[in-house]
């Protein structure tokens, strides 16, 4: 099962595309960044907003997710292949932020949860 088959099946297609986005970015981010195991959890939240968290074994919060909302991350150049990702989640969430789990909350161990928010009523 795909992130866009879930909304679609769920009448979420108006967000499909920037959540399969922002979501494949972020999954990435973890299986390239990390050596221990993730998790994703879409989550539909009362006023309409859709919540995608990834969870992964490292502890460091990059920015945006630990930075307040104004704090931006710099435009990559653009000779490089990488380091549009977060930037993409900047510019396409409607709110984001991350946690560190420190000694195991979630009986996920530590690590890390970085979420974004798109949607709502």
């Amino acid at each position: 099962m795909t992130v866009r088959s879930v909304l679609d099946s769920h009448g979420r297609g108006e967000v499909r595309d920037t959540v399969a986005l922002l979501t494949s970015e972020l999954v990435t981010n973890a299986y390239r960044h990390t050596t221990g195991p993730a998790s994703l959890r879409i989550t539909a939240l009362a006023d309409g907003r859709l919540r995608v968290g990834v969870w992964d074994s490292h502890p460091r919060i990059p920015a945006p997710f630990g930075e307040p909302p104004q704090d931006r991350v710099p435009l990559a150049p653009v000779d490089v292949e990488g380091g549009r990702g977060l930037r993409l989640v900047q510019e396409y969430a409607d709110r984001w932020g991350g946690w560190p789990l420190g000694d195991g909350p979630l009986d996920r161990g530590t690590g890390k949860l970085l979420w974004f928010e798109v949607g709502g009523l």
